[in-house]
């Protein structure tokens, strides 16, 4: 394979990820736009909201794609760790920042669950099963995911015993935090939506 290859690769990575899911599925099924409905954010809980189910289960696996399919292109080319990291985290920055957009984009954490897949399949399903369970006890979805990509780096340490994963995944963590701080807001002072009101994972 080229030297150049992963490079390339890395360039595809975050236009993907630029891609936005919520975006082009609302425009397809002649929904409004999520960036001018309700809190404007191009993520499928606002889907859901204003173009219904159907719509916001595309948008959700269409951003749990764009974190996956780098890094499963990464694995099959046999590439490095570093190179399945960064794969991972540019398609995140893609979907935060996309340069079709704006850079206006989604909180990440679909998308990031699908970089978490793409790394380790078994470790994805734990970080899955702590969004889960942190929704049937707090019953509110941002701090579910906030919890479950809290616990993501160590997950990955335990299993793994990479740092290198670790680190790579802190960043997306801190990232995923900063993209909630409304959020966060909401849940220190109980006014953030509860699940059982419809709120579910952006």
């Amino acid at each position: 394979m080229p030297d150049f290859v992963p490079s390339i690769l890395v360039i595809l990575a975050y236009l993907l990820g630029s891609a936005s899911a919520a975006i082009i599925t609302c425009k397809i099924m002649g929904k409004p736009d999520p960036r001018t409905q309700g809190s404007q954010n191009p993520g499928a809980t606002n889907v859901m909201r204003y173009a219904g189910k159907k719509a916001a289960a595309i948008t959700l696996l269409g951003d749990l794609l764009k974190g996956l399919i780098p890094v499963a292109i990464g694995h099959y080319l046999d590439l490095s760790w570093g190179w399945l990291i960064l794969f991972g985290i540019v398609a995140f920055l893609g979907h935060l920042y996309p340069i079709f957009f704006g850079f206006k984009g989604g909180k990440g954490v679909a998308t990031a669950l699908g970089v978490y897949f793409g790394l380790n399949p078994l470790v994805g399903v734990l970080i899955g099963l702590t969004w889960l369970i942190s929704s049937l006890v707090f019953n509110i979805s941002s701090l579910s995911a906030l919890i479950a990509c809290l616990l993501a780096p160590l997950y990955f340490f335990w299993v793994t015993g990479s740092m290198d994963l670790f680190l790579g995944l802190s960043l997306i963590t801190v990232l995923i935090y900063w993209r909630h701080r409304r959020n966060i807001m909401g849940i220190i002072d109980g006014t953030e939506s509860k699940i059982s009101a419809k709120k579910e994972i952006e």
